[in-house]
């Protein structure tokens, strides 16, 4: 029996070793995340590895106007509306420029230096540049929920990202949620907490592409040491079963 016991004990130390072993991200208890400053107004940059729709107009855009009146959905099928990737060196090659620069620039601002370049060659160019592969990973807080949500709007918010992925699941931490964010080559971590009234500040912050939301899950450790532990003492059970028919002979 003290052998038993002594399984049971062995089996329940290594079983442990996976329990929560879903929880990624962690962090010690000192841990010093960087301040958070919530901001409303979208101000992505255009990146390296970037895919950029590009549509290129002359006399101000009016050939688009024209389009729109007649076929309003004209403008998206155009044939000079093309894709184009900013490439690692943060190069793109665009008709007629070829590669030019416009990596940390913002949409806007990439329209108005792309117009400017093509008055070389166009009269009153208008340019349409809009990067399409944005995307936010979410982990809402429990294992096999995580979704990417891409971002068809520059001023998606935090509180419409968790909505898109069904909201905080039942084991998520709303105290906890983890945005992961790379600023000008570095890995910022914040802390949002939206259990109280004042996470309302977080929420209407502007999401940016490849974001990492992380929302910590809660610890379920009876759960976990049961459901590892189940087949042990099942087995166990067969075995003493097994013991004492011997034994009774």
């Amino acid at each position: 029996m003290n052998k038993i016991l002594g399984y049971i004990i062995l089996a329940t130390l290594t079983s442990s070793c996976t329990i929560n072993s879903d929880i990624m991200f962690k962090t010690p208890t000192e841990y010093e995340y960087d301040t958070f400053i919530a901001k409303s107004e979208a101000e992505y940059t255009i990146s390296p590895n970037d895919i950029l729709n590009f549509r290129l107009f002359t006399n101000n855009g009016i050939q688009l106007l024209e389009l729109n009146r007649n076929q309003p959905n004209a403008s998206r099928n155009l044939s000079f509306s093309l894709n184009y990737l900013v490439r690692p060196d943060s190069l793109v090659d665009l008709p007629t420029l070829g590669l030019v620069n416009i990596t940390g620039l913002t949409v806007p601002e990439a329209q108005d230096s792309l117009s400017a370049m093509y008055e070389v060659f166009y009269n009153d160019p208008f340019v349409q540049v809009e990067v399409t592969n944005n995307r936010v990973i979410v982990f809402p807080g429990s294992g096999g929920a995580a979704k990417t949500v891409a971002l068809t709007n520059n001023n998606t918010s935090v509180i419409e990202v968790l909505a898109m992925t069904g909201g905080i699941s039942s084991r998520g931490k709303a105290q906890k949620i983890k945005l992961i964010r790379k600023e000008k080559g570095d890995v910022k971590v914040y802390l949002l907490d939206l259990s109280t009234i004042e996470g309302v500040q977080y929420v209407n912050s502007v999401v940016q592409a490849n974001d990492i939301i992380y929302v910590e899950p809660t610890a379920e450790l009876a759960k976990e040491i049961l459901r590892d532990l189940t087949p042990v003492l099942s087995l166990l059970s067969s075995l003493l079963v097994i013991y004492s028919i011997f034994t009774s002979n």
